[in-house]
C-alpha cells in the first residue's frame, strides 16, 4: 500500500487546489492508498514509523526538508527488519522553503512535474546521515536525510525563521539569516576526526556535513556531495575575517564555496565532533542541542528513493 504524508503547513497558500490534484492523480495510479495529515513537530516521524511497522513499503512525502527529515527518522526508528527497512521506497513533493534535498533530484514546487516523476520513476538505494549523542548518560540517535549543520548552520536557522513574518517563505530567509548569523557565531572548541583520524582541534565557526550538496537554500556547501556514495562531504571553517567573509559571499551559490581558502573540505563515513561544551545543531533544518561528543555515521544504501 502507499501510504501519503501531507504537512498542511508547508506551502499553505495553494493547499487546497493542489491536494485535490493529488487525490485524482492517486486514484488513477492506485488501487489502494492512505493519507496522512501532519498537526504538530515530530509528527511525521510518528506516522512514518507506524506506516513502515503496519505493512506499507512505500511513502511519499508532501513537504519540506523538515518533514522529509521527520519522516525518515520514523523509518529508521520502525521495529522492523533490516532488510525490509533498505527496501522501504520514499518520493517527495516539495513544498517547503528551503527544498535542499529534492534540489539535487530536480525536484521543484512544481507539484505536476513532480507527481510525474514519483508515479513514473525507480527507487534506488539512498544513503542516510546517523547523529549519536548522550544525554544524561543514554545513548541516542538522530538521523538525518540531507545535512547536519554546526555553529554558523543552526544560527541561520534560528534568524530565517525570524524573517518569515516579514520576507515570507522563500530562499532569501536564508541568505539575510546568513549574514546575520556570521556576525553572531563564536568559535566553539572541538576536536574533530574522520575515520578515526584527528583533523582539527580548533574554534569551529561553522561546519556543515553533507549527504547532499545544498542547504540553506540552495547554497552548494558541499558541491561534491551525492547520497548514494556512502561517504559524507563536509566544510569546517574556524574564525574568518571580515575579509574573507566578504571573499565568500559571491561564491554561496555557484558551487565554488568549497575554493575559498579558508574553508576546509573534509571526506569520510563516520565524523566525530569532541567537545565538552554545549552544542546548537540543525538537522535537515530541524534545530536540536545535546552537550559533548557526537559521532556521524553515513548510512549506506539505508533505504530507496524514488526517482
Amino acid at each position: 500500500m502507499l501510504a501519503v504524508i501531507i504537512n498542511p503547513r508547508s506551502g499553505k497558500k495553494h493547499l487546497k487546489r493542489q491536494r485535490h490534484y493529488l487525490m485524482l492523480r492517486l486514484e488513477e495510479h492506485c488501487s489502494a492508498f492512505t493519507t496522512r495529515d501532519t498537526e504538530y513537530k515530530g509528527h511525521a516521524t510518528e506516522i512514518a514509523r507506524d506506516f513502515v511497522e503496519s505493512g506499507c513499503n512505500t511513502i511519499l512525502v508532501w513537504g519540506g526538508d523538515g518533514t522529509i527529515s521527520e519522516t525518515v527518522n520514523g523509518i529508521m526508528t520502525a521495529d522492523i527488519p533490516e532488510e525490509k527497512r533498505k527496501n522501504i521506497r520514499l518520493g517527495l513533493i516539495p513544498r517547503g522553503t528551503g527544498n535542499d534535498f529534492g534540489r539535487f533530484w530536480g525536484l521543484t514546487k512544481n507539484y505536476r512535474r513532480s507527481l510525474d516523476i514519483f508515479f513514473d520513476g525507480r527507487a534506488q538505494p539512498l544513503d542516510v546521515g546517523r547523529l549519536t549523542y548522550f544525554e544524561n548518560g543514554i545513548e541516542k540517535h538522530r538521523y538525518f536525510i540531507n545535512s547536519i549543520g554546526y555553529g554558523v548552520d543552526p544560527l541561520t536557522c534560528v534568524y530565517a525563521d525570524k524573517l518569515k513574518p516579514f520576507i515570507g517563505s522563500h530562499h532569501l530567509n536564508y541568505l539575510f539569516g546568513l549574514i546575520a548569523a556570521v556576525f553572531r557565531q563564536r568559535p566553539i572548541p572541538v576536536t574533530l576526526k574522520v575515520d578515526g583520524t584527528e583533523c582539527f582541534k580548533a574554534g569551529l565557526f561553522t561546519m556543515n556535513v553533507g549527504n547532499g550538496p545544498y542547504s540553506g537554500g540552495g547554497i552548494r556547501q558541499n558541491p561534491d556531495a551525492d547520497p548514494r556514495d556512502g561517504i559524507f562531504n563536509a566544510m569546517f571553517v574556524e574564525k574568518p575575517t571580515l575579509g574573507q567573509l566578504f571573499k565568500a559571499l559571491p561564491n554561496l551559490f555557484n558551487g565554488h564555496l568549497t575554493d575559498v581558502p579558508v574553508i576546509h573540505t573534509i571526506k569520510g563515513s563516520e565524523i566525530e565532533i569532541e567537545t565538552e561544551e554545549s552544542i546548537v545543531v540543525e538537522t535537515d533544518g530541524i534545530l536540536m542541542n545535546y552537550k559533548g561528543n557526537g559521532r556521524l555515521n553515513c548510512i549506506h544504501n539505508a533505504i530507496k528513493f524514488i526517482i
